[in-house]
């Protein structure tokens, strides 16, 4: 993810967080290319807001969380994921 500032006008609701999901990796250090069904059951991102109720989670926190949890919605050109903050695995 760049450090360019994210501007975005985004109230997540409740205990529900906004998300931006990491980039995965496609191969590994060695060079050797890695099938989207090899990877991993859990992904890592980054909380970019959250609602009013969440009491563990803040901004900027870099997460794990279940691959088949959340919802993915567009804003501008971005892809981010909304979830419960009960789906997050925990903070790294």
């Amino acid at each position: 993810m760049s450090k360019e500032k994210i501007n975005i006008k985004f109230k997540p609701l409740e205990t529900r967080v906004l998300i931006k999901k990491n980039e995965r990796e496609e191969k590994t250090a060695g060079g050797i290319f890695i099938p989207q069904t090899a990877n991993h059951k859990v992904d890592k991102g980054t909380v970019l807001a959250v609602g009013k109720l969440c009491e563990e989670l803040k901004v900027n926190d870099k997460i794990l969380f279940d691959k088949h949890s959340g919802t993915d919605i567009e804003i501008g050109t971005e892809t981010y994921t909304i979830l419960m903050e009960a789906n997050v695995l925990c903070v790294i």
